[in-house]
């Protein structure tokens, strides 16, 4: 299975995968790992709350910190007022982002009710105007994650996504879940397949893509124009790669995967790169994901979550490799 790459406006996406923009996992240090193994076309900062990234400093924030290799980037905005899209656009354009996403179907219920991710559905007019400052502002692709919506039903998700498209949005990315569903439902990917058809934009499908296998399977459902990686890509950070010569016939290069080699890669760029305060919160949600490779994965898991400090936390690490992965262990020190 061949697809060419996707260019929105002066973006190349090549190949189309593209990292999902995730809370406490899509920073530098998960970043720069992904980026070493190949295959992502497209990275993404965490959401970013509209109101308050003007003030922060690039150099320091840690959703805002970034290395040169990480590129091209994409900068995901939470709005939730068209006030907070001028200030913010401008501040993206200082960062240097290759791309803004909107955030419209987060389904936080701390989210909805600032007013913003997927209650912005409901309220159409508001996004409009969002969307139509944001066109105004900047002639850098301008995207859109979306959910289903509140129910299946096809006209209103047609009408949005033509809104969407008409506004001025240059690729909209789907993610094959009602606003309700968690993690654990299947994804509805043929649904996406609906917003293919009705959009002359480019649209990326999303929800529970983790192997090759899913790739093919998603790609053969919706017919998108590319593909989001979310949880899977903190899980296994090669799976880009993987995806890219298994599913695009890419020619990248496969490397060895020395599973305490990547964890020490991420302590290290988390060390390297953050505040320490801010470091033990992002190794834990990473840890949370990454231990699956295991298993018995919930014991590191376990002990790196109960850590009081990031220090703790790689002192537990370290002995739960040593245990269960010696080999590995004895290559990544």
């Amino acid at each position: 299975m061949s697809f060419p790459g996707l260019r929105v406006r002066n973006l190349k996406i090549d190949p189309p995968l593209l990292l999902a923009p995730m809370a406490g996992l899509t920073h530098s240090a998960l970043r720069t790992v992904i980026k070493g193994y190949g295959g992502v076309g497209l990275l993404s900062t965490e959401m970013l709350a509209a109101r308050t990234v003007p003030t922060e400093n690039p150099h320091v924030s840690p959703w805002l910190v970034r290395t040169d290799i990480e590129h091209p980037l994409s900068y995901q905005l939470l709005v939730t007022c068209p006030e907070e899209v001028m200030p913010a656009v401008e501040a993206l354009h200082r960062f240097g982002a290759d791309a803004i996403d909107l955030n419209l179907g987060c389904p936080a219920p701390r989210v909805r009710k600032a007013g913003g991710g997927s209650i912005l559905a409901t309220r159409q007019d508001t996004i409009s105007r969002i969307i139509g400052m944001a066109r105004k502002m900047t002639e850098l692709p301008l995207t859109a994650k979306i959910r289903l919506g509140e129910s299946l039903d096809v006209q209103k998700l047609r009408d949005f996504c033509l809104m969407l498209e008409g506004e001025g949005i240059d690729m909209v990315t789907v993610h094959a879940r009602l606003r309700s569903e968690g993690f654990h439902r299947k994804p509805r990917w043929e649904w996406v397949g609906y917003v293919k058809q009705w959009l002359k934009i480019p649209v990326i499908a999303n929800g529970s893509i983790c192997s090759a296998d899913d790739a093919r399977a998603c790609l053969r459902a919706s017919g998108a124009d590319g593909l989001m990686i979310g949880r899977a890509a903190a899980e296994k950070p090669w799976i880009f790669g993987s995806i890219a010569r298994e599913v695009y016939d890419a020619d990248i290069p496969a490397r060895e995967i020395i599973l305490p080699a990547v964890y020490r890669q991420v302590f290290n760029n988390l060390n390297s790169r953050f505040r320490p305060e801010r470091r033990l919160g992002r190794l834990k949600e990473f840890t949370h994901y990454f231990a699956r490779n295991y298993p018995f994965g919930h014991h590191l898991a376990s002990a790196v979550q109960s850590s009081s400090t990031v220090e703790e936390a790689w002192e537990r690490a370290v002995l739960f490799f040593a245990g269960t992965d010696p080999d590995g262990w004895a290559v990544a020190r």
